[in-house]
């Protein structure tokens, strides 16, 4: 499995808590970049290769990638309209995304657990999305609304009668097949001059104008996770979501030691 990142933004809602100098991805928590977090978990998890999707300041990000000697796994893909909308870059990666198997599409600024990721996939489901239901709301997060079980809006404002409806993490899991028709359907919008449209949409089309559900999801209520967009969530992210992700690492840690002490335990009183 491949994963595909959008990386190449601006961030200008984060200043001025954070100088304009560095991608978000680039950004530091607990010592380290997002990027290197990103790459941390995913080979971890087996993924084979992370394909970035990079414009605003990419030889910084270039740079990261050498320093954290990451070159046989991560690749970047230059948007040189970087400052339109992230549905060009999600074009600028088209290749990547019908690369003829599942793929993980990413976006960059999350600082997330791994359980969480895990989750995603390891997911049954061929075609699939992260809901949390413990968002706050408002006009700005990306919200999941389920009806009897399935997922019937996908959007930042609320169109549809639903049981629960839950914030979207920005991590999904495509079929080759769905893959395709979510950048035929980015094509579709540019051909049109739609190039300010968040990529959600275009996802958002292929789930619901087909008349079988296309995408599953995964409740991932109560697992750490945040999107750095403005200043405040930097903050955050630093005092309340990276200590959690931190004791979720530590307890994960002590579990893997355990283990071994058991197995030494039991060999001894054979």
């Amino acid at each position: 499995m491949k994963a595909v990142m959008l990386a190449a933004g601006i961030g200008a809602r984060l200043e001025p808590a954070v100088s304009k100098q560095s991608p978000k991805v680039l950004l530091r928590f607990g010592g380290k970049s997002l990027l290197q977090r990103h790459i941390e978990i995913l080979r971890r998890l087996g993924v084979e290769e992370l394909v970035l999707g990079v414009g605003y300041h990419q030889d910084e990000i270039q740079r990261e990638v050498s320093d954290l000697c990451a070159e046989d796994f991560v690749r970047t893909v230059f948007n040189e309209d970087y400052k339109d909308g992230n549905i060009v870059t999600l074009w600028a990666l088209r290749d990547e995304l019908c690369c003829g198997g599942p793929v993980l599409l990413m976006d960059a600024d999350v600082l997330y657990d791994e359980s969480l990721l895990s989750r995603l996939v390891n997911s049954h489901h061929e075609n699939c999305m992260l809901l949390d239901r413990g968002f706050t709301p408002g006009d700005e997060p990306v919200k999941l609304c389920i009806r009897d079980g399935k997922i019937v809006e996908f959007r930042k404002w609320l169109s549809a009668e639903f049981d629960f409806c839950g914030e979207s993490v920005g991590l999904f899991k495509l079929s080759s097949r769905v893959a395709k028709e979510v950048i035929a359907q980015t094509a579709l919008y540019l051909a049109q001059g739609r190039r300010q449209e968040p990529y959600e949409e275009a996802i958002r089309d292929v789930l619901l104008t087909s008349k079988l559900p296309r995408f599953s999801f995964e409740d991932i209520t109560g697992m750490p996770w945040i999107e750095i967009d403005f200043a405040a969530d930097v903050e955050r992210a630093k005092t309340v979501v990276l200590p959690r992700i931190v004791a979720a690492e530590d307890g994960r840690n002590a579990a893997i030691s355990i283990k071994p002490a058991i197995l030494q335990g039991e060999i001894q009183r054979l």
